[in-house]
């Protein structure tokens, strides 16, 4: 049977990719993602078919992909953190539902068995390196308005606030969007405090590395790039520090009993 692995291999380091999306690669025959995340995953990609293409031609992966499983050929779909968050998952079955709505002509995609395989995304791969940011409710928001509506985004950060959630922030900024990270930021500084604990995760995991700890009212787009991700925590998240040492945490309620 044809097959497509669709597959997350996680923030970019070799040692944080799951065994799972490993054997996977190892199965597949054909590779389909954006070159920088093949040369991530180093030798586990040598003998493989690559089918590199650039930012931008997501739709276009997402169609080569199905159309290589379906010819015979075992298929992995590949996308850095977790493909199922903001990133290559949902375009296959996007592409699936507008096939079963008789809006596209490849009915041999239907044959396709699809197997969706997770990796570690980056606001977990940001939280482990601080310590347990996420030990509360969370939500992930992307600030990026290219298939989103600004004001959808604006009614989610004021969602947000209102709920009092931890919050990571993707696609935070870009060459032509600097604004939108401090419009959230004074969004959410209408919710919780100003000391709120931020992470600032740069090229987590890869040699690059760098972890900035700073606070919501010192969030500044000059200081996020399209590499960075942004958390924010919430109204009871706490910055310790002990000497060179510090982390963040979100309590989840066992202080009662302590």
């Amino acid at each position: 049977m044809a097959k497509l692995f669709v597959v997350g291999t996680g923030p970019g380091a070799e040692d944080w990719v799951t065994p799972k999306a490993l054997a996977s690669i190892e199965a597949s025959t054909d590779l389909v993602a954006y070159g920088l995340y093949l040369d991530l995953l180093g030798d586990v990609c040598n003998g493989k078919q690559h089918h590199d293409l650039p930012l931008g031609e997501e739709i276009g992966r997402a169609r080569l992909a199905l159309d290589l499983a379906a010819s015979g050929k075992t298929t992995a779909l590949i996308s850095s953190g977790d493909i199922g968050i903001y990133a290559m998952a949902t375009l296959v079955f996007e592409l699936l539902d507008q096939q079963l709505q008789g809006k596209e002509n490849h009915p041999e995609w239907l044959d396709v068995e699809i197997e969706v395989v997770p990796g570690i995304s980056a606001m977990q791969a940001g939280a482990a390196k601080v310590g347990a940011m996420l030990g509360h409710d969370f939500c992930t928001i992307s600030l990026s308005d290219l298939l989103t509506p600004w004001e959808t985004i604006e009614k989610r950060l004021h969602s947000c606030g209102q709920g009092d959630f931890v919050v990571s922030f993707y696609n935070p900024r870009s060459k032509k969007r600097d604004w939108q990270i401090n419009t959230a930021r004074d969004i959410l500084l209408q919710y919780r405090p100003a000391s709120t604990p931020v992470l600032l995760g740069r090229q987590l995991t890869r040699e690059d590395e760098t972890i900035t700890y700073t606070t919501l009212g010192e969030l500044h787009s000059d200081d996020v790039d399209m590499f960075t991700l942004v958390s924010v925590g919430n109204s009871e998240s706490r910055h310790i520090v002990n000497g060179e040492r510090e982390w963040i945490y979100t309590p989840r309620g066992y202080k009662k009993k302590l």
